[in-house]
């Protein structure tokens, strides 16, 4: 559980962020969420991501965490390795990162905190304390009040030997490219904007191969065609699965904010690998969409 391990994951490969599933009362069900990883592991994704944000790591209460990251680790041991997710408060983040290490994650993903804005002083204070309440390693998450400068990540890196990822939720080619020719090799870095696939091929040219994948819990082996596209450079098949599925799929997904979520449970379902319901703030599908998405799953072929 090194943080050289988690640096060496992160290197290469696909990952993806397992869905949390949920009974219809909207309670943590982890018969079925085992299920879940068993038939997810087999497919080739480099590690999973437990509790992240499509696991509804925002929602999550009590024990309920670290229920969700033993089942994991429990599930997955020896197959593929499992990151957890923490975020929020930083002693929120800090109890679930030590959490995650003693249940035997293989490291973390700091999710941003909650709420409120923060300097650039702020942030490094909090990603410095995640870091340094734990041994494994820690992937930071660039997105939403969590934005870092060039120059903060590399005051981080020099504190924070743990940290060894980098991934990027927002998309500013500037920002990114700034950051990967100040940092280099001393971080892993991850593509992580909402539908990945879309923004795969620009991010390789950047230097960032690695991407999650949120479609990989409902068309794995898609997902997986899709990535091998990318690693090997063949944009006509890039170009037709954009074309023939992922723009068509992102016409649903960007109707309701949190659709980003509810439709990779919506897909899960119509495969047979019903997730149960999203936890308010968000909401499901509407049928009619529910209809549109299997239409599109239906053409892709067996999964």
């Amino acid at each position: 559980m090194t943080p050289q391990y988690l640096k060496d994951v992160m290197s290469s490969g696909l990952l993806s962020f397992p869905v949390t599933d949920f009974d219809a009362h909207g309670n943590f069900n982890a018969k079925s969420y085992a299920a879940r990883l068993e038939w997810l592991a087999p497919y080739g994704a480099s590690a999973l991501f437990a509790a992240g944000g499509t696991g509804e790591y925002f929602s999550l209460y009590g024990d309920e965490y670290g229920q969700i990251i033993k089942t994991a680790v429990d599930t997955c041991r020896g197959k593929v390795p499992i990151i957890a997710g923490a975020g929020g408060p930083t002693r929120t983040a800090i109890a679930h990162a030590q959490e995650a290490e003693r249940l035997g994650a293989h490291g973390i993903l700091l999710l941003p905190h909650y709420l409120t804005e923060a300097g650039q002083e702020g942030l490094i204070a909090h990603v410095e304390q995640v870091c340094k309440s734990v041994k494994f390693g820690v992937i930071v998450y660039n997105r939403d009040r969590s934005r870092f400068t060039p120059e903060s990540l590399a005051i981080l890196a020099e504190r924070c030997p743990n940290l060894v990822g980098f991934k990027d939720g927002l998309g500013n080619i500037e920002t990114m490219s700034s950051i990967f020719m100040k940092m280099g090799d001393r971080f892993a870095y991850l593509g992580g904007l909402p539908t990945a696939e879309v923004y795969a091929a620009a991010y390789k040219a950047l230097g960032t191969p690695v991407y999650s994948s949120a479609v990989f819990n409902f068309i794995p082996k898609t997902a997986m065609d899709f990535y091998e596209a990318v690693r090997t450079d063949d944009q006509a098949t890039q170009h037709r699965l954009l074309k023939d599925f992922f723009m068509p799929y992102l016409n649903i997904r960007n109707r309701v904010e949190g659709y980003g979520v509810s439709i990779i449970k919506a897909g899960a379902k119509i495969v047979g690998h019903d997730a149960g319901p999203v936890r308010a703030p968000l909401s499901d599908l509407k049928p009619s969409e529910v209809e549109e998405l299997k239409a599109l799953i239906d053409k892709l072929g067996p999964q």
